[in-house]
């Protein structure tokens, strides 16, 4: 990759943006800057001052190839083929032609009111141009496209361009003639004559001549130019550490420019895939990205050639962005199948919707495990009995190890290898070798931010527990439509009236999963006393006692309102289940420094 900087002239960029040797890839978004924006840059111009460099690329190279668009007002033929991409510099390069290049009033906005289109020609005032003590920005005009700047309700006209005449009478200079020789002259002679012929204006108009319209004539611009052999990962590096006011440029987003080189929308084969998702209710995929989908189908698809080619398994950024097109189509269903797959496990699991899911990030390999082995020829059923028991315990000591918070590639590309070794009989993978879960984490639990304290929520939900007030099973339908949140056992009001210990009755011990009905009849009351209301809902006892206990919950303790003996008991009660669903014993139970937190060991 060579990287070359020249200054060039605004001219000449200008020029090639208009004539289409100046082009911008398809990734970057829409020109969006507003009147304020516009007239501020104009100031900077016509002042002399820098304005930051521009980064182009050059096109035609192997290794990158993105669609093409022109630049917003530009009217060249759609045929011709750009020399360079611009990179970083649209803002600037498109507004910049639209006002000097372009003989059609600007579409913009106004900065107070981002959603009303408003149309623009801008102006030079020459008198406040050559006046030394007047502000640059005030000699910018901005006017409508009807010429005009109305007060009073568009009932007075406060200035008047909408006739050459008009313009020489107030000597307001339009920009877009700035670039035009022959245009600047027209100008000028018609002012002069205007006035009949006053050496007063003609030498007014030639300081403003040389002052200002030369030094912009004259305006250069850094430009860094990339070779066409600078790889994408390299483009996409660049771009984020030159755009860091705009927005973000994602990997989703260069591979979605690389495939519209070759007609292939991929946005809106996402958009598909994410309405037959919604379509298909499957909520626990709703925030999954396209950048997650890439990130599955280069795992899936490296994963497979590795089995052929001996290529390394990775799904890095390097990597989906050498992902092409033809693999993208041959896996696409299979992929699109696995992620469904996910999400029915992920049910099985307990998981039900988007917000309860632990590590969006787990799915990347869950659903590449999914589409591989639901395209195995051999058709083995991975997905039944032991090896789901397996599956199950690979997803749980992910998340209760809390190993999938961070950059996760290298753990997505040793799992899906590690869980086909698994379940052949060969070694566990790292993920289950390294979790490790401590029984003091549980105190540190307080909130959703926690992936374990999803997961724990996650584990009562998979046991199928009953509702308190109605003794109904909760399960995924009514899990959604009676509003589930997480709320306190020992109601919050209550455990501050008695001057618990906030670490205790605010963590994950003393949460569950509870209808919004249920959490309204519980209130702010000692459990003895809800428990009292269960039973006036025509529960009875030994179906109040089942419900109680269906949360892993002592109900005797709680029915006593003994907190400091139910806390203890809940949390061996977690802590069992926590073992049960990775296969892995917790030590620590009996620790110092469990003792120290609980009072007691765990055991």
């Amino acid at each position: 990759m060579a990287v070359e900087s020249h200054d060039k002239k605004l001219s000449e960029l200008l020029t090639w943006v208009g004539q289409g040797k100046a082009q911008l890839p398809e990734f970057q978004r829409s020109w969006v800057w507003d009147d304020t924006k516009i007239c501020k840059l104009i100031e900077s111009i016509t002042s002399g001052y820098p304005m930051g460099a521009a980064m182009f690329l050059e096109s035609g190279g192997e290794s990158v190839r993105f669609k093409c668009r022109k630049f917003t007002g530009v009217r060249c033929p759609d045929e011709i083929a750009p020399d360079w991409l611009v990179l970083d510099g649209q803002q600037r390069l498109t507004t910049l032609y639209q006002v000097f290049m372009c003989k059609k009033p600007l579409e913009t906005r106004l900065d107070t009111n981002k959603d009303k289109t408003i149309f623009r020609y801008y102006y030079l005032d020459i008198e406040k141009c050559l006046d030394p003590e007047a502000d640059r920005l005030d000699a910018i005009i901005s006017i409508s496209e009807k010429k005009q700047i109305l007060s009073d309700i568009g009932r007075t006209i406060e200035l008047d361009l909408s006739t050459p005449d008009r313009e020489y009478e107030h000597l307001m200079f339009p920009l877009n003639l700035v670039f035009s020789p022959n245009d600047i002259d027209d100008w000028r002679y018609a002012m002069e004559d205007h006035f009949a012929n006053d050496n007063k204006y003609r030498l007014m108009f030639r300081d403003f001549s040389q002052k200002i319209l030369r030094p912009i004539q004259e305006y250069q611009m850094p430009v860094i130019q990339l070779t066409k052999e600078t790889p994408k990962e390299a483009v996409c590096q660049i771009f984020e550490n030159v755009n860091t006011g705009g927005v973000p440029l994602t990997v989703f987003e260069l591979v979605t420019a690389t495939f519209a080189a070759d007609e292939y929308d991929l946005r809106d084969d996402w958009n598909r895939i994410c309405n037959s998702f919604k379509d298909k209710k499957l909520t626990v995929l709703k925030d999954i990205t396209g950048a997650n989908f890439l990130a599955a189908m280069t795992l899936l698809v490296t994963y497979k050639k590795s089995l052929t080619d001996r290529i390394a398994v990775s799904c890095k950024k390097r990597d989906i962005l050498r992902l092409n097109l033809e693999d993208y189509k041959a896996n696409h269903d299979a992929l699109v199948g696995g992620f469904e797959s996910a999400a029915a496990f992920l049910s099985h699991q307990g998981i039900f919707s988007e917000r309860d899911l632990p590590y969006s990030t787990q799915l990347v390999p869950l659903a590449a495990i999914f589409a591989f082995d639901n395209e195995r020829k051999e058709k083995r059923a991975f997905m039944l009995g032991h090896n789901l028991d397996l599956l199950a315990k690979w997803y749980w000591c992910g998340v209760f190890g809390e190993l999938y918070g961070g950059a996760n590639e290298a753990r997505f590309a040793l799992d899906i290898a590690n869980i086909f070794e698994w379940i052949s009989g060969g070694n566990q993978p790292d993920t289950v070798t390294r979790s490790n879960f401590q029984p003091t984490r549980l105190l540190s639990m307080q909130t959703r931010n926690s992936a374990a304290y999803k997961g724990v929520m996650a584990m009562i939900m998979q046991d199928s527990p009953l509702d308190f007030m109605s003794g109904s099973k909760m399960d995924i339908a009514s899990y959604l439509d009676e509003d589930t949140d997480i709320h306190h056992i020992f109601p919050q009001a209550y455990c501050e009236g008695q001057k618990y210990p906030m670490r205790k009755w605010n963590s994950v011990v003393n949460k569950t999963p509870i209808y919004a009905s249920t959490n309204r009849s519980i209130g702010g009351r000692a459990p003895s006393e809800y428990i009292k209301t269960m039973r006036n809902k025509g529960l009875t006892e030994e179906l109040v006692v089942s419900a109680i206990t269906s949360h892993k919950i002592n109900f005797d303790l709680l029915s006593t309102d003994s907190f400091d003996e139910y806390f203890v008991d809940r949390a061996i009660r977690l802590l069992d289940r926590i073992e049960k669903a990775t296969g892995k014993t917790i030590s620590g139970r009996d620790s110092e420094e469990t003792i120290k937190e609980f009072g007691c060991e765990l055991k």
